[in-house]
């Protein structure tokens, strides 16, 4: 009988926070932190799959790109993706690895470069509308895209930058090596950043897009694939609420998926903040997931005691 699964989503903010230079020691510093959370949960008696947000780290290789693009060729951004893909995951199982060993748990840790299907006539790609990458002058902004055909918006009073398209996933291309490992017991790392996307051409190779992923849609995806028991999406916040910010808030703390539907179809999750974590949640128990935990890194722990978190159910 295998243990249960657990599947962990967080973002790329946790790696690397707001305010700081985004420097290897400090990304370092947050991995050690994060992986000492996962290793507890190990240790609790779950299998595990790891899935990181990257739009900090992408957005840092996509300004490093510009700067040196008199000297180095730039990459594309699907391969930008794969960059993050791989430097993050290494030192997410380094630390992982390390946090395991003090612990006296021996456990295979494998990081994957995870390829990711999404429909090309998907109509994100249509209305192109994630920033991403370095801000630019208006200047510099039309010379992108006439040059590079990119569309380019104003954003935040500084500057302009290319937006992309954030189709849904439909498939994960590595998804019976993923199976596989985690059947060995091993502890995965895969689908960062909501993973590389990618299509079939008429000759039925693989193609890389330039386009991103939510993260936590492929999550959903990878959750429900895997027949996790349980999916877990970290963020900012110890619950998931209603009213947000108003003086009829209300924290939910066990909610049925009937009843969540409900609030979401109201529009208690706007689509630039909880939207796509609650659909996300949805999209999971639909498949047949058993229930989804929203809550902060802090409260994790508490979380899987059914001591805090919001907790998702069918």
């Amino acid at each position: 009988m295998r243990n249960a699964l657990a599947l962990i989503a967080f973002g790329g903010n946790a790696i690397l926070k707001e305010g700081e230079r985004g420097t290897q020691e400090e990304q370092i510093r947050h991995t050690d932190e994060a992986c000492e959370l996962m290793a507890q949960i190990v240790q609790r008696g779950h299998d595990l799959v790891i899935v990181h947000g990257n739009g900090p780290q992408v957005g840092n290789f996509l300004i490093q790109t510009e700067e040196a693009i008199n000297k180095v060729p730039p990459f594309s951004l699907d391969v930008c993706v794969a960059v993050s893909e791989g430097s993050m995951g290494y030192m997410l199982e380094r630390s992982l690895r390390n946090q395991l060993r003090k612990r006296g748990l021996k456990k295979e840790v494998a990081t994957l470069i995870t390829q990711v299907m999404v429909d090309p006539r998907d109509p994100a790609f249509e209305n192109p509308s994630k920033p991403i990458g370095p801000f630019f002058t208006a200047y510099r902004a039309a010379a992108l895209k006439k040059e590079k055909k990119w569309p380019m918006m104003e954003d935040s009073g500084r500057g302009y930058r290319r937006v992309v398209a954030s189709p849904i996933p439909q498939r994960i291309i590595n998804i019976e090596t993923i199976k596989t490992l985690v059947a060995d017991g091993a502890c995965v790392i895969a689908a960062g950043g909501g993973g590389i996307p990618a299509y079939y051409d008429a000759h039925e190779n693989i193609k890389g897009v330039e386009a991103v992923i939510d993260k936590d849609y492929t999550s959903s995806l990878l959750a429900a694939e895997l027949k996790a028991d349980l999916f877990v999406i970290l963020t900012n916040v110890d619950h998931v609420a209603t009213h947000f910010g108003k003086k009829t808030q209300r924290n939910l703390t066990r909610v049925k998926l009937k009843e969540l539907k409900r609030y979401y179809d109201r529009g208690h999750f706007p689509p630039g903040s909880m939207g796509p974590k609650i659909q996300a949640a949805i999209n999971y128990i639909e498949k047949g997931g058993k229930e989804v935990v929203i809550t902060s890194a802090r409260e994790l722990l508490r979380a899987l005691r059914g001591k805090s978190g919001t907790h998702i159910v069918r």
